[in-house]
């Protein structure tokens, strides 16, 4: 009896320890388990996580060239118009606010796939932006071409001009000079005063009192008729020009110079004789007086006579 009994103590421990056995199994499997699941579960997050980075650099590089080309328009240094600003203007915000977003630490794959959606979109508007910019370009280039041309006309049609009225102006000029009345003959005499107004031609310095030119003018059929403004500039013996007033001043062949006194005739163009009469306040002395007259900005003749 107490065989017996010992065998069935040792029988119930036996199966105490298989239950044990089986219930370590169990745990131990239970627990692989869990962890392959975990593991599993950790390694598809992570490369998810991995994948959305990826994906994130791969965007801002996109962003990156498509500022890149905005940039290289700029660099054109091309006026743009007003819609082409605008374009330019659209096309920087959405670059701000996708770098805005990438910038977020949590992505999701929806944050991703948006961003991806408006850089296409993006792209697609600045190629648009690109072609009018390039199509600025070329009309640029043509209408500096046609500039070019038209100044070089331009320039041509100045150097004609200019030539032209250089032309016209020497022309001018020497119909002008052609114009200018000449004497035919001029003669100067000293004249004494008399009484009841008679005078005589005198040659002695001290009893002359005036000197007396006349002269007759050239028949100009290029002269203009009307009135003459004669200017006389006498030198007396010393070689000094005799002036009464330092403002008396005219010019001839384009020189400023001073006169001893102006009279005003009237020119018909018929070969007429006129006579100037001219008194100095000082007493005449021995010597030759020259005696030189201008018209019309030119010299028109000049005579001397000596007094004794």
């Amino acid at each position: 009896m107490e065989t017996e009994l010992v065998k069935g103590n040792k029988q119930e421990e036996i199966k105490k320890n298989t239950s044990k056995v089986y219930f370590f199994i169990i745990a131990i499997a239970a627990l692989v388990v869990t962890n392959v699941y975990f593991y599993v579960k950790f390694k598809s997050s992570g490369e998810k996580v991995y994948a959305l980075t990826v994906e994130k650099e791969n965007l801002e590089v996109e962003i990156d060239r498509i500022e890149a080309e905005l940039d290289k328009m700029k660099i054109e240094n091309i006026q743009l118009s007003p819609p082409l600003i605008e374009k330019e203007q659209n096309a920087r915000k959405k670059i701000i606010d996708l770098r805005t977003k990438l910038a977020q630490k949590q992505l999701s794959q929806s944050d991703i796939d948006h961003a991806q959606s408006t850089i296409t979109s993006l792209k697609s508007e600045v190629a648009y932006f690109s072609l009018d910019v390039n199509r600025l370009i070329q009309e640029n280039k043509i209408l500096a071409e046609k500039n070019s041309l038209l100044q070089k006309e331009v320039s041509a049609s100045s150097t004609k001009i200019s030539n032209l009225e250089s032309s016209n102006t020497n022309l001018a000029s020497k119909v002008n000079v052609a114009a200018a009345i000449k004497v035919s003959n001029i003669a100067v005499y000293g004249l004494q005063e008399k009484r009841n107004d008679k005078v005589e031609v005198e040659e002695r310095a001290k009893r002359v009192d005036k000197l007396s030119i006349n002269f007759n003018i050239a028949d100009n059929t290029l002269a203009k008729v009307g009135k003459k403004d004669i200017f006389v500039r006498i030198i007396d013996p010393q070689g000094n020009l005799i002036i009464n007033q330092d403002d008396n001043t005219f010019y001839a062949h384009s020189e400023k110079l001073q006169y001893t006194f102006k009279s005003t005739i009237e020119f018909t163009n018929h070969g007429e004789e006129y006579s100037l009469y001219w008194k100095d306040d000082k007493k005449f002395t021995k010597g030759a007086y020259t005696v030189l007259l201008y018209a019309d900005n030119a010299i028109m003749g000049r005579s001397t006579v000596v007094l004794k």
